[in-house]
């Protein structure tokens, strides 16, 4: 399957995805089973972590549930209630340690202390506590904003209303699980599909006196917002929500190391069938509190904590053919079209081949008997042909030299930094040329990263194609209404809709701007970058002259793979012509110096050697957060440069030349007090 079949399974995902939130979230009538749902929900993470180019304003990397119930009343959460990233081996949990490991700057002596609490399969509340007072419980709602459920939340039992103790914090937002446990779900289970959405139904009740009826618990685990709390670690606060009165997972526990993890890990899953309650992993936090306001949190989630997910389920089928699909930045990606099966209460007839390496290394084959794999309910995967039901007439599968879409050469491309050509195969069209490629651009344009146009989806991107209404970005803004009144499933007041949606994103910020162009190598961190350096849109289309080009060398976080990139987009007519188009139309805001008190405002900093007990990555957010900004370069435009052990001799000695400040790191952290 090449990159654009790629992008529109995808799209059919999201679009099943979102309607399966609505149902179950807002119109409380789920479709399918809990099992089911979660199944989809990380098979489109997984999709997303393998192709970055998969990108939609519905996905569960951007959204946790569904907006708030028009039922409710809506309130912002005070700390956003955030989804955890996944493990599904000991690899994973591996990775996880050393990449903590790395941003601390410690060596694996470094022993890190967990704790391990099983994961319930539930519904997550915040409670607010304030001088010991239940005043406010919401649902996570999207996260970021919840329904205010606290009537029904006072109606269980095992939440306190009152809580008598000295060391109770002056406010204090509780989270944890309502959930309903096996026992008790018997007499349900002709009224609901599942526990869990037995627990949803239930809270999500207009009067409390009905959800009084059902049996729900509630188990704590941790905190948001909180105003004095005394405890260090997460064990202790455990302790703490068992004296104030909350029921805490009696499975959880305190380790050290991978190898207790995987173990604690194994005998738990071998338990599953004997708990009271649904439970689908483990979650490992940081132990420390210390460390994990150090370790913060990367895009929706914490550093210092991960779900490790319960284990993988296979079976045979026949591999009836490979599509290729055609992505935005041009990649061919090969999908293995299988004969449906079940796995794990999923059918699947879709696995990922990755790329023609793959096929190549396994010698994967159009009618092969193939074992697929959904590990931790990711996206399918092959793992082995059965060599011995290979039929004899067999041939070795060939991969497409010309895309699908528009007859270019395919190419692959020399990675310098590898030193190696990459796995990846591409179109070698440039802009719009090539049909596939220009309808994911234009999906990227409307994604929610970028305009983010509300109620414009991939699909109308792409029935909008078909009926030639748009083919560049810009034609959004040129729409004929008139036509579009004319199709199925549009009205006068969703045609309205579409034109005030549209008409409010024409005012957009520089970042957001570069990012929607779909440059490749550019993500929204080197949006971000390139914006607070270029200042302006039309410093930005001035970019790709030679001269500010090599300005852009000394810009930390954009190398010479995003410059090649730059220079290449907007070296092609087509693209031009685009930003130039989008220019007119669009209202894109220029950067505005940030008015801040941080203490090394206006100031450059560079880092070179080891820093001690400290990453680069926190040295540099430091730095960022106290004003500063960092750059890759010496030059005369280099305030200090900061020196660990075994430093760069080079630029040391180029430093001193141009009388730069040379600092060792206790004089950097003096600066910042």
């Amino acid at each position: 399957m090449n990159k654009a079949e790629i992008i529109k399974n995808y799209k059919k995902k999201i679009e099943n995805f979102k309607k399966l939130n609505e149902a179950y979230y807002d119109k409380n009538k789920p479709l399918i089973t809990d099992a089911e749902y979660d199944s989809i929900k990380f098979e489109l993470l997984q999709l997303e972590k393998k192709y970055q180019y998969l990108k939609d304003e519905f996905s569960p990397s951007n959204t946790v549930g569904f907006k708030p119930s028009k039922i409710f009343k809506k309130i912002t959460h005070k700390e956003p209630m955030l989804s955890l990233s996944n493990a599904f081996d000991e690899k994973d949990l591996e990775n996880f340690e050393q990449k903590i490991l790395n941003y601390l700057n410690k060596t694996k002596e470094f022993k890190i202390e967990y704790s391990a609490e099983p994961k319930i399969d539930g519904i997550s509340a915040s409670l607010t506590y304030i001088d010991g007072n239940l005043t406010r419980g919401l649902s996570r709602g999207d996260g970021k904003i919840g329904e205010d459920i606290t009537g029904n939340l006072k109606t269980i039992k095992d939440i306190p209303l009152q809580i008598i103790s000295n060391d109770i914090p002056k406010e204090i937002e509780i989270r944890g699980e309502v959930f309903i446990q096996n026992s008790d779900f018997i007499k349900l289970k002709n009224k609901f599909a599942n526990p869990r959405n037995a627990a949803s139904g239930s809270l999500r009740q207009k009067e409390s006196e009905e959800t009084k009826k059902i049996p729900l618990r509630f188990i704590a685990y941790t905190y948001g917002y909180e105003k004095g709390l005394k405890d260090k670690n997460q064990s202790d606060f455990l302790k703490s929500l068992s004296k104030w009165g909350f029921k805490i997972n009696p499975l959880n526990k305190v380790l050290m190391g991978i190898d207790n993890l995987t173990k604690n890990y194994n005998e738990i899953e071998k338990k599953r069938s004997e708990i009271d309650f649904d439970i689908d992993g483990i979650v490992y936090k940081i132990n420390d509190f210390e460390l994990q306001s150090r370790l913060g949190y990367v895009a929706n989630a914490p550093r210092w904590a991960i779900a490790h997910k319960f284990s993988s389920d296979k079976a045979t089928s026949q591999l009836l053919d490979i599509e290729i699909q055609i992505g935005r930045t041009g990649a061919l990606t090969p999908v293995a079209k299988i004969k449906p099966v079940n796995i794990g209460g999923v059918v699947v007839s879709n696995a990922t081949l990755h790329n023609e390496d793959e096929i190549n290394r396994k010698d994967i084959r159009i009618n092969d008997t193939v074992l697929v794999e959904r590990a931790g309910d990711v996206i399918p995967h092959i793992l082995s042909v059965d060599l011995s039901k290979r039929l004899n007439d067999s041939k070795k599968y060939k991969f497409p030299n010309k895309c699908p879409s528009c007859g270019s050469k395919i190419i692959k491309e020399f990675n310098s930094a590898a030193k190696k050509f990459d796995a990846v195969r591409r179109c070698s069209s440039e802009g719009y040329d090539c049909d596939k490629v220009a309808i994911e651009k234009i999906k990227h344009f409307i994604s929610k990263e970028a305009l983010n146009i509300d109620g414009f989806g991939k699909k109308i991107v792409e029935n909008f194609w078909k009926l030639k209404l748009i083919k560049f970005p810009q034609d959004i803004f040129k729409l004929d209404y008139n036509k579009i009144l004319n199709l199925e499933g549009w009205g006068k007041q969703s045609i309205n809709n579409l034109k005030f949606s549209i008409e409010e994103k024409k005012t957009i910020s520089l970042e957001k701007f570069i990012y929607s162009l779909g440059i490749r190598h550019i993500g929204l961190e080197g949006a971000k970058l390139i914006s607070k350096h270029v200042k302006t849109s039309h410093n930005f289309s001035n970019i790709a002259k030679d001269e500010n080009l090599k300005d852009l060398e000394n810009l930390d976080g954009i190398g010479e793979m995003q410059i090649k990139s730059i220079k290449r987009f907007l070296s092609n007519k087509t693209n031009k012509k685009i930003v130039q188009d989008l220019q007119k139309i669009l209202k894109i805001n220029d950067v505005k110096k940030i008015s801040s008190k941080g203490r090394l405002m206006n100031k450059t900093f560079m880092l070179t050697g080891k820093l001690t007990n400290m990453s680069r990555s926190e040295a540099k957010h430091l730095i960022e957060q106290n004003s500063g900004s960092i750059i890759s370069n010496v030059s005369k435009k280099l305030n200090y440069l900061i020196i660990g052990e075994k430093p760069t001799k080079r630029k040391v000695d180029l430093a001193k030349e141009l009388n730069i400040k040379i600092l060792n790191q206790s004089e950097w952290l003096k600066m910042l007090n």
